[in-house]
């Protein structure tokens, strides 16, 4: 590279959007529950009561999602990115402050705002007009913020909520938020590769050119919803984050009997480990002739196997229990990367933010009353929430493997 070409833009953008999942995750995703307890702690509200709450902030979070595209239409996708951390900052406010159960639920629309607009959706939005051949690796880096943001922040909530108070807590991790995302926004986000000179993946105009264009049509208005390739795309995501959410959300408090609760802990760590781990080879190994729905199929494949190790387990052998973490963990974040990637290559280009839009939304919309579900089956016999997750994510693999037939 001469001294007169300016380096690829398109990494300094997905780290960028990194930073923007490590606080996207850590405060919309990961939050919730530590706010469940909080507020329970602290107002003497019901833990059914709290638990909604953290129902409506992701119900009413892919509501927006559904729309993010035409939001990033409207006011770029800088302007969404600072107005979802500013949205966040106030929505967790809201959750500390609330005196009444209807100012908690009234803060939920607004977290549940600022989650859509720093979350799967966005992060795609951000990285994917800087790249094409090399979508899979860029977006799987960025990705990897999600997984880091809950490692970090998850015990930095505790930590600093014991030490100030939730209110204190909420207004130093809400401001730090807002001011790294409106920074980074407007550095990274303001400017796609056509206004800096350059081209997706750093390709030369030749090169560029070259490239072979979408089989695909356009798919106007409602005809996305009558197209089997999208409807197998939401499904199949749909299902396997169900399964995946609703298994995580009770794995830890099924660890503290064989492990004690710090041992619990690292055993945690291990899955999220694992799920950067697998995110990051799945990204880096794919190549454009990949086909995406059988390595999709071939994630929840393996983490049907991690949760039969589990249900194995009996939930006291503790060599079996780390086998089946760490093999449900390396798909944990391949579930949430690979939708995209199966956008890119099912869909016109004209379409995919609008694809990822919808598929992120519907999925959001499902797994939030994963954690409550398996929740009841729990009650009914411990082990059935992994034989639930198996059957559920062999569902998924099918859905979509459907999708790949001609139409």
């Amino acid at each position: 590279m001469s001294a007169a070409t300016p380096p690829f833009h398109g990494w300094r953008v997905v780290w960028a959007a990194f930073v923007v999942a490590v606080f996207g995750w850590g405060v919309g995703f990961y939050g919730p529950p530590v706010f469940l307890f909080a507020v329970h702690e602290a107002r003497g509200w019901s833990v059914p009561l709290v638990s909604a709450a953290v129902t409506c902030h992701f119900i009413l979070g892919a509501l927006v999602v559904a729309k993010l595209p035409a939001l990033h239409r409207r006011i770029g996708v800088a302007g969404a990115t600072r107005l979802g951390g500013v949205l966040s900052a106030l929505g967790i406010a809201g959750w500390a402050l609330a005196a009444e159960p209807w100012q908690l639920f009234l803060a939920t629309a607004v977290s549940g705002a600022g989650w859509a607009m720093t979350g799967g959706a966005a992060i795609n939005a951000m990285v994917s007009p800087w790249f094409v051949r090399r979508r899979p690796a860029a977006l799987a880096t960025a990705y990897n913020g999600a997984s880091v943001g809950g490692v970090v922040l998850s015990p930095l909530w505790v930590a600093l909520i014991g030490a100030f108070g939730f209110p204190l807590a909420a207004a130093l991790v809400g401001g730090v938020m807002a001011l790294a995302l409106w920074v980074l926004a407007g550095r990274y986000f303001a400017l796609g590769p056509d206004a800096v000179g350059q081209l997706p993946d750093g390709d030369d105009a030749a090169a560029f050119a070259a490239r072979p264009p979408s089989p695909h049509a356009p798919l106007p208005g409602g005809s996305l919803w009558r197209n089997r390739r999208f409807l197998t795309l939401a499904l199949g995501t749909s299902l396997g984050l169900f399964a995946q959410i609703g298994l995580i959300a009770h794995l830890f408090s099924l660890l503290v009997g064989p492990f004690g609760a710090q041992l619990a802990g690292f055993a945690a760590g291990l899955a999220t480990a694992c799920a950067i781990a697998g995110r990051t080879g799945m990204g880096w190994l794919m190549r454009p002739t990949t086909d995406r729905r059988a390595a999709a199929a071939g994630n929840f494949t393996l983490q049907i196997v991690g949760s039969l190790v589990l249900l194995a387990a009996g939930g006291s052998d503790p060599a079996l229990l780390l086998i089946g973490i760490a093999l449900f963990g390396l798909g944990l974040g391949n579930a949430t990367s690979l939708p995209p990637m199966i956008a890119q290559s099912d869909f016109a280009p004209a379409d995919t933010a609008r694809v990822v839009a919808m598929v992120t939304a519907s999925s959001q919309a499902a797994y939030a009353f994963a954690p409550a579900a398996f929740g009841l089956l729990r009650v009914l016999d411990p082990a059935a929430i992994f034989v639930a997750a198996a059957a559920i994510q062999g569902g998924a693999a099918c859905v979509l493997l459907a999708g790949r037939r001609h139409e």
